[in-house]
């Protein structure tokens, strides 16, 4: 399964992007679907995720900002992040879960947050 994300780029504070993420191939079943960012010299961390039945979790860092949504018949999953900050900047990828124990990554998508 192959996971293709769009929607990154450069904005300003205080602006909004939207992240989306495609899986395709094979698909039997998506459990989790999920965001994590990673800036850079720091460690990969989880932004949001949200459940094959509807729950979500998002870092404590993005709560009230971001958004996590899932489109079950398109194998898609976005991100809607508003209000974005500097330290916000980092490479986005997307992460799906699958049955089977088997799960994918996206290649990544830059968000540069910058006046």
């Amino acid at each position: 399964v192959q996971l293709a994300e769009s929607g990154g780029g450069l904005v300003q504070p205080g602006g909004s992007l939207r992240l989306s993420c495609a899986a395709s191939g094979s698909i039997f079943r998506i459990n989790a679907m999920g965001w994590y960012r990673q800036a850079p010299a720091k460690l990969r961390e989880l932004v949001a995720v949200i459940t094959s039945g509807g729950r979500t979790n998002y870092a404590d860092s993005v709560k009230g900002r971001f958004t996590i949504s899932r489109d079950n018949a398109k194998n898609t999953v976005n991100l809607q992040m508003n209000s974005l900050k500097p330290e916000d900047t980092a490479v986005y990828y997307c992460h799906m879960e699958f049955g089977l124990g088997s799960d994918s990554w996206g290649q990544g998508t830059q968000v540069t947050v910058s006046s």
